[in-house]
């Protein structure tokens, strides 16, 4: 019996997670970019040029992907192939590849990977009222990942010592989004926007595995402790489980969850949400600007919960055992103990309905400065610092840019960035003659991917959108 095999389930479901998904508030890289259409997106108070109304779907697409380990550092060239396996690429918790060679891609800390995809279904931005006003249907859906160390360290190198492993935390959630925007001058330097968006919540997911410890460096006895929780909200969401029986009989039966079931799609919640924001320009040269994105909650109807017993799993190992009854517990008798309270400990069982829960969003904290050259107008020099507040998928990031206007219909630039996983670099065209918009770019340029088109780190972005403007 390995004590590791409880967790390779959940390093399996995390490997899984890596190539699965994406992350975009906003196209950092076009927050300086002039009659960027949505500028607003990263703080309300950014005004157009142009109005515009978005090609339905294709008014921006955003899509990126942040972490601090990937592909790469999960799998790996095998070092048996081809001399006795058919197979070129493994994981990292192969035997014949070294603990420092398996370990030295994740971080001593928290390994996290964060994403969001967004997609304008339908969006405007025109003049009146005074200032300048936005409407916008927005399709958003996020996930975030946040493991320990020390999770890797024990599925891969599993020793008698004590392994600390904390929290670790997994979820996802689904919405939409109707906003209502307007910005205006106060006077000739301040300039002050807000949003007010409806959400409609589509689903949300939880998982989260608390005080996991593995105790192994006694010599008498070794020990697991921890508790997961599963909670889904989700409309027509139902966890199914099938009864199974004990090794010891006397111990009866269990229930574990084995699958889910959907009973189509609806409306999980609702909630709300704010974006407020300002722009002050200093004097012809230097201008700030602040805005906090996402501030509100969601309200799910509903929360299905499954959930282990939190019971801990001892082993103190098969001494005093014996082939038969007559010289002491019988082997197999201790082995099937053995099983059941690893059983107790791991599987999950249906906690059934909870109620409704409010949860938040992930506010956007973004800090901006800007210096347009006095000698040569169409450059500007931008810094821009993000702070994504969202629990144990909390990340910052400061972006250096250049941006240039060398037409009145063309412009754009370039960037660099450090943020809470590696540093960055990224790029925005944006081509603006009355009558259509395109723009495209990335606030993280691709590099290298798998032959399936993974990206071997866990970096990845990209930014496309059409609109008709006058």
């Amino acid at each position: 019996m390995k004590l590791s095999h409880h967790y390779k389930y959940i390093m399996a479901a995390a490997m899984a997670l890596c190539g699965g998904g994406a992350m975009a508030q906003g196209l950092n890289s076009a927050y300086f970019t002039k009659d960027y259409k949505f500028r607003h997106t990263m703080n309300p108070a950014l005004a157009n040029e142009q109005n515009y109304v978005s090609i339905p779907a294709l008014g921006s697409i955003n899509v990126n992907l942040r972490g601090n380990f990937g592909y790469q550092d999960v799998i790996m060239d095998n070092p048996m192939y081809p001399a006795t396996s058919d197979k070129k690429m493994t994981t990292f918790m192969n035997p014949y590849i070294s603990v420092a060679d398996a370990l030295d891609g994740f971080s001593s800390g928290r390994n996290r990977i964060v994403g969001d995809v967004s997609i304008m279904v339908l969006s405007a931005g025109f003049r009146a009222f005074g200032g300048y006003n936005t409407i916008e249907l927005n399709s958003r859906t996020s996930f975030g990942m946040s493991l320990p160390y020390e999770l890797f360290e024990f599925a891969k190198n599993t020793g008698n010592r004590t392994y600390d492993m904390g929290d670790i935390n997994v979820g996802a959630m689904s919405y939409v989004e109707l906003g209502f925007g307007h910005s205006r001058k106060i006077n000739e330097k301040l300039r002050v926007g807000a949003k007010f968006k409806l959400l409609f919540g589509a689903a949300r997911a939880d998982l989260k595995m608390e005080d996991m410890k593995a105790d192994l460096a006694g010599t008498d006895k070794w020990t697991l402790t921890g508790k997961a929780t599963a909670d889904v909200s989700m409309k027509g969401f139902k966890y199914e489980s099938e009864q199974k029986d004990y090794n010891d009989e006397a111990l009866g039966s269990y229930e574990q969850v084995n699958d889910v079931d959907i009973d189509g799609p609806g409306l999980g919640g609702f909630g709300i949400a704010f974006d407020l924001g300002g722009e002050y320009k200093i004097d012809e040269d230097w201008t700030v600007s602040a805005a906090l994105l996402d501030l509100g909650f969601i309200h799910w109807n509903n929360n299905a919960r499954a959930a282990s017993s939190g019971e801990p799993f001892e082993f103190d190992g098969f001494h005093d055992v014996a082939v038969s009854s007559d010289h002491g517990e019988e082997l197999d008798v201790k082995a099937d103990r053995y099983g059941d309270q690893l059983t107790d400990f791991a599987h999950l069982q249906d906690q059934g309905e909870q109620g409704g829960r409010t949860t938040g969003l992930g506010a956007t904290l973004n800090l901006g400065c800007s210096y347009n050259l006095p000698v040569y107008r169409p450059m500007t020099f931008g810094f821009l610092s993000s702070t994504r507040i969202n629990g144990p998928y909390t990340w910052t990031e400061g972006r250096l840019s250049a941006n240039w206007e060398p037409l009145g219909w063309l412009n754009g630039g370039v960037n660099m960035s450090v943020n809470s996983f590696t540093t960055s670099f990224g790029w925005v065209l944006n081509i603006h003659p009355k009558g259509f918009n395109f723009f495209v770019g990335m606030d993280h340029i691709l590099g290298k991917q798998s032959k399936e088109g993974i990206p071997l780190s866990s970096n990845a972005s990209l930014t496309v959108g059409m609109n008709v403007t006058w």
